[in-house]
């Protein structure tokens, strides 16, 4: 429930050598901390162009957030992707919402992955849909106490029982 198909440094490390190895074809992207700064009205430096990297690649793409539309529909429409805002990830319904409509896009669900910075959330609302998952790091570690203290279990988590998952930046043939 809880385990990442694969985890990376940073969605820069997603490259065309990785996606054929998962044989994935369309990336669900979680926006804070994954694409942008938790809050943050930017993409961090390299989203932009890493995006470019993938529409060259035909990969489909899309935003779950389980922020309200207002943080999310702003750089959505700045990064050119699609959306669906309050996901409710770990639940299902906004990864299941994105994946009928790249299912439209020629996306099959066993082509799908989400990448996103939290195991509670991220990875295990793509585990629950039955899609393949991608661990990225936050760009930056919360100030808020609940998030650092999310943080802290998900890291206690993931190095007791995730650590063989590291992918070298040689692996993955990242940029």
């Amino acid at each position: 429930m809880f385990k990442p198909t694969i985890w990376v440094k940073n969605v820069l490390q997603i490259d065309k050598k990785l996606l054929y190895k998962m044989g994935v074809k369309g990336l669900i992207l979680d926006l804070d901390n994954t694409l942008s700064m938790h809050g943050s009205p930017a993409a961090e430096q390299g989203v932009t162009e890493w995006l470019q990297s993938m529409r060259d690649l035909n990969v489909k793409m899309m935003i779950v957030s389980n922020n309200k539309h207002r943080r999310v529909a702003p750089l959505a429409a700045e990064l050119g992707l699609e959306f669906v805002s309050f996901g409710c990830k770990p639940m299902p319904f906004g990864v299941s919402k994105a994946a009928k409509i790249m299912r439209a896009w020629g996306v099959r669900k066993s082509q799908l992955a989400i990448v996103g910075d939290q195991i509670f959330t991220d990875i295990m609302g793509g585990n629950l849909y039955g899609i393949k998952s991608i661990l990225v790091e936050p760009f930056y570690m919360e100030k808020h106490w609940v998030l650092k203290t999310k943080r802290k279990v998900e890291g206690a988590l993931f190095k007791r029982d995730y650590s063989n998952l590291t992918v070298s930046d040689e692996d993955t043939g990242a940029f």
